[in-house]
């Protein structure tokens, strides 16, 4: 997981200092989730995979599972992707993950949070992993924060080593 992070994390960058150019966050921001959420999906996950799949049928594919209306930019984005076989880091691009599922009033908590933090407005992303035993690991672009108790029991580990 830590290396597909390391991959996305230029792509982020750029989808965002493009998406803040145009002034188009909300807009990016939709591509890139519903880009995220097809390429998970199995069948799809098949298709990207495929050798046998040229690229220009991926290209199609993914413009149309990502809404459709693409502007020139967001197609020259997919069309990266699809070129550098990057298509399956799109879930990596902005994620948050936790060790519990989290109620209405803990999402907006973080969401006002990060905010203030970054200055901007925040969409979450939620996803729940058990092996985090506590805590919350939150991805934004190239920015992580990691809050989970299994780092923080390694630091300590680390420490008393």
């Amino acid at each position: 997981m830590a290396e597909a992070i390391s991959v996305a994390r230029p792509y982020a960058v750029a989808a965002f200092d493009e998406a803040s150019k145009l002034a188009d966050l909300k807009g990016w921001s939709a591509m890139l989730l519903a880009g995220a959420e097809a390429v998970v999906n199995p069948e799809v996950h098949a298709l990207i995979s495929s050798p046998r799949v040229a690229k220009s049928q991926l290209e199609n594919l993914m413009e149309a599972l990502c809404g459709g209306k693409l502007s020139t930019i967001e197609s020259n984005f997919i069309k990266l992707l699809v070129e550098n076989q990057r298509l399956d880091i799109l879930p990596e691009i902005a994620s948050m993950t936790s060790a519990f599922d989290l109620d209405e009033a803990q999402k907006q908590k973080i969401s006002a949070a990060m905010k203030k933090r970054m200055g901007r407005d925040i969409r979450l992303s939620c996803k729940t992993d058990r092996e985090l035993l506590g805590g919350i690991i939150i991805r934004a672009g190239d920015k992580v924060i990691d809050g989970s108790a299994r780092t923080k029991l390694s630091e300590l580990a680390t420490a008393l080593a």
